[in-house]
């Protein structure tokens, strides 16, 4: 496990400048003391552990268009794989994803897939970040508080920092708080509540979004998204 966490960005070479400096800090030793123990007390962890940071491995720093912050993985079996509110293929699509796919329907007229896999808008740089990237199997929020927090709000300041013209989508309270500090001069942020089925009516539905993405995107001369998925997932 320390050894994973040391090597943890070899294949994200974009973002170690960056982030690197913080595999050494106390909260990150503490972290992977945390993480050591409950692989010592042999709890099954979610994702595995090679899909923890796939959101940065997957949108490098230079390519990042879009923010989606969610707050921790999902806790069943084969659904995490590292992006936000994305479930592996052949995986049931989580209510949150259905009220998403459903405002993209409303918003742009997109027909929902029968997945829920979101990589190939992770392909195109919208990085699908969860605030805490592990979670313990059926315990919901488990790794909390655990360190990983601070990793991923220096995530969000790299792309605030290094970044231009990006748009944050700051769904619920806990993503507006984690994206408070962000620059709004230099970026779109953009805010709703949660799409979860307890928080969509609220104003989710009808928050268009993804179009206002795409026309921050093209009006600052950046390719904007298709936010089409693939009928079948390319895994």
């Amino acid at each position: 496990m320390n050894e994973d966490l040391t090597t943890a960005l070899e294949n994200a070479p974009s973002w170690q400048p960056w982030l690197n400096a913080e595999f050494d800090a106390p909260y990150m030793l503490s972290l992977k003391h945390f993480l050591q123990q409950e692989e010592a007390a042999h709890k099954t962890i979610y994702p595995q552990t090679s899909h923890w940071f796939h959101a940065l491995e997957t949108t490098p720093l230079d390519q990042v268009k879009v923010v989606i912050i969610g707050q921790d993985p999902y806790h069943q079996p084969d659904q995490a794989h590292g992006l936000c509110f994305s479930v592996l293929p052949d995986i049931k699509t989580p209510p949150s994803l259905v009220n998403i796919y459903k405002e993209l329907n409303s918003d742009l007229g997109i027909t929902p897939v029968a997945h829920g896999y979101l990589e190939s808008w992770a392909k195109q740089g919208v990085l699908l970040l969860n605030a805490v990237l592990t979670v313990e199997d059926s315990q919901a929020n488990s790794h909390q508080g655990k360190g990983w927090e601070q990793f991923t709000d220096r995530v969000i300041a790299t792309v605030n920092e290094q970044c231009h013209n990006v748009v944050f989508m700051l769904w619920g309270s806990y993503a507006q708080k984690k994206g408070a500090a962000i620059d709004q001069q230099r970026h779109c942020v953009l805010q709703a509540p949660h799409p979860s089925p307890l928080a969509a009516y609220r104003g989710f539905f009808g928050c268009r979004h993804f179009s206002q993405a795409n026309e921050y995107l093209s009006s600052h001369g950046r390719i904007p998204i298709d936010w089409r998925l693939p009928e079948t997932p390319e895994v």
